[in-house]
């Protein structure tokens, strides 16, 4: 889980880590992962040193390591600190009354 207090910059580096990982854990090259994702070279190994990518050249990468489905949570709802958190959510708001 990617924890709150880091940076986005962080944030790229460590899923950068995590597609290296799993690049070598299924012996691909960076040739040949950039190949399979369909994106150049120069672009793989930039995101995978830095972790600077545009959001479709990740969203190829990810299909290529068959990972998409972990894009499914992404913005997917709310999430709450505490319990009274999301009960206050959960609360209809109060109707104004404008005469």
């Amino acid at each position: 889980m990617i924890d709150t207090f880091k940076t986005p910059a962080s944030v790229a580096q460590e899923i950068a880590g995590r597609v290296k990982q799993r690049r070598l854990a299924l012996r691909l090259t960076q040739v040949e992962l950039a190949q399979k994702a369909g994106i150049p070279l120069a672009t793989y190994r930039l995101f995978e040193t830095k972790g600077q990518i545009a959001l479709s050249g990740l969203l190829q990468i990810a299909f290529a390591l068959d990972c998409m489905s972990d894009f499914d949570a992404l913005f997917a709802g709310a999430s709450w600190a505490t319990m009274d958190d999301m009960l206050a959510q959960a609360k209809p708001a109060k109707r104004v009354r404008h005469d």
